[in-house]
């Protein structure tokens, strides 16, 4: 009887084992390819959800060329994918049309201030990496006499419709017994206009979208007052059902941050090719294994930090000292310097 629960347990752990190497990632062995990918690369660019007036996440600038983070993290997506920064269209949708557009593949990837949530991602969307991280607030004007959240009982709203915004103005009245009247607009634009012609008291969104509006009307004051201690994970998202894309998303993003954590940007990326560090060299693909498990090119997030560059870089490009907007980068330092931003191993 022993003998044979032995060898029984011999076979399951043959069985388990097996399992185990079948399910495994080998360096050499590169993924099958999605039909994301292979669409994309038929097609021959990305298509990112954009949003038109989102300073310093998405929008035009005077020569129509899109910038913004969300515009570098897709462009970091296109070097990953097609080794090329600008193999990218860049697809305007409102706050409603975003998810839609995502669901019924007319983008590949929603880059655009989308907050990370529970019915969001149980409903067809996979979440990738967060590469901002932000919390609902209200503006208004410094004249005006508040300064706290008490001080807004009975205000007029003015709120934007399709947007976690819409659910954090409820619990916040909810929360402190205040009347807060809404005014709801279906885009950006027409929400903002709506508040500065004078026609709400407040406007909430994003703390990051307040300080780039207050940035470029220079002539009026305003406060901005926090509407709670949440923060709110702007993240990536792709469609369920293609784990490769998902994967490639998520880790065009990460080489972003890694970048950063290795001390690895636009001015040295050429010298750190030639660098001893076996994490450094895996990272930029002279030790090859990480693309190919990928289904991509060995030497994506080298392309993406020589193209784009690393999370330093592109949030001070868009958000912080040379974007003009000077947004401090709070929880979006890396791990080690007191943030929110985790670089995850490139092995």
């Amino acid at each position: 009887m022993t003998g044979r629960l032995t060898t029984c347990r011999w076979g399951v752990l043959a069985l388990f084992c097996a399992a185990l190497a079948g399910c495994s990632s080998e360096p050499g062995r590169q993924a099958p390819g999605g039909p994301t990918l292979a669409e994309v690369r038929a097609r021959g660019y990305v298509r990112c959800g954009a949003g038109r007036d989102t300073v310093g996440f998405s929008a035009p600038d005077a020569h129509g060329r899109w910038r913004g983070l969300d515009v570098d993290t897709c462009r970091a997506v296109a070097v990953a994918a097609l080794g090329d920064r600008d193999k990218v269209r860049f697809v305007p949708l409102t706050g409603q049309q975003r998810i839609t557009a995502l669901l019924t593949g007319e983008i590949d990837v929603l880059p655009r201030t989308t907050t990370w949530t529970l019915q969001r991602d149980a409903g067809g969307i996979n979440f990738t990496i967060p590469n901002y991280y932000d919390f609902t607030a209200f503006m208004i004007r410094a004249d005006s006499g508040a300064r706290a959240l008490r001080d807004l009982d009975g205000a007029s709203i003015c709120v934007q419709t399709g947007s976690l915004t819409e659910i954090v103005f409820a619990d916040v009245a909810r929360r402190h017994g205040l009347t807060l009247h809404p005014v709801i607009f279906d885009n950006v634009q027409s929400t903002r206009q709506a508040f500065l012609s004078g026609r709400c008291d407040a406007l909430a969104t994003d703390q990051s979208a307040l300080v780039a509006l207050r940035a470029l009307e220079p002539d009026r004051r305003y406060t901005i007052i926090p509407a709670s201690d949440d923060i709110a994970p702007l993240t990536p998202a792709v469609r369920h059902g293609d784990d490769q894309w998902f994967d490639i998303v998520k880790f065009a993003i990460e080489a972003l941050i890694v970048a950063e954590h290795l001390g690895i940007d636009r001015d040295n990326v050429e010298a750190m090719r030639g660098s001893r560090d076996p994490a450094i060299r895996r990272f930029l693909g002279v030790e090859p294994g990480n693309g190919r498990a990928l289904g991509i090119r060995d030497d994506f997030a080298y392309q993406i930090v020589r193209q784009v560059g690393n999370y330093a870089q592109v949030y001070d490009d868009n958000l912080g000292a040379r974007s003009g907007l000077n947004i401090p980068r709070g929880p979006n330092r890396l791990r080690r310097d007191g943030g929110l931003m985790l670089p995850i191993g490139f092995y």
